[in-house]
C-alpha cells in the first residue's frame, strides 16, 4: 500500500467490515450487509488548498478510525485489499 499517496485533501481509508451477526446472534448474509462506513486511515494528502493560496493541514492522521458517508469516495483494490479514497470533507467523525 506504500505506493499510494493521496493528493490534496484526499484520505485513503481501509474499511472495517460490517458485523457478521446481530446483537441477538442472527447471522447476516453478505447481500444484506450495509456498506462499511467506518475505517482506518492508512494515508493522508498534504491538505486542502484554500482560495487565498495557503494549504489547510488535514485534521485526520494515519491510524485514526473514522466514520465517513456511506456513498463517499472511490474504491481502490491493491494486494487483495479494498480501500476507499475519500475527500477529508466526507469524514464525519474520528472515533476514539
Amino acid at each position: 500500500m506504500s505506493n499510494l499517496k493521496p493528493l490534496y485533501d484526499r484520505v485513503v481509508v481501509k474499511p472495517v467490515e460490517a458485523e457478521e451477526k446481530t446483537a441477538g446472534g442472527i447471522l447476516i448474509p453478505d447481500n444484506a450487509k450495509e456498506k462499511p462506513t467506518k475505517g482506518e486511515v492508512v494515508a493522508v494528502g498534504e491538505g486542502k488548498a484554500l482560495d487565498n493560496g495557503s494549504v489547510r493541514a488535514p485534521k485526520v492522521k494515519v491510524g485514526d478510525i473514522v466514520i465517513y458517508g456511506q456513498y463517499s469516495g472511490s474504491a481502490y483494490k491493491a494486494e487483495g485489499i479494498e480501500y476507499k479514497i475519500i475527500k477529508e470533507d466526507d469524514v464525519l467523525a474520528i472515533v476514539g
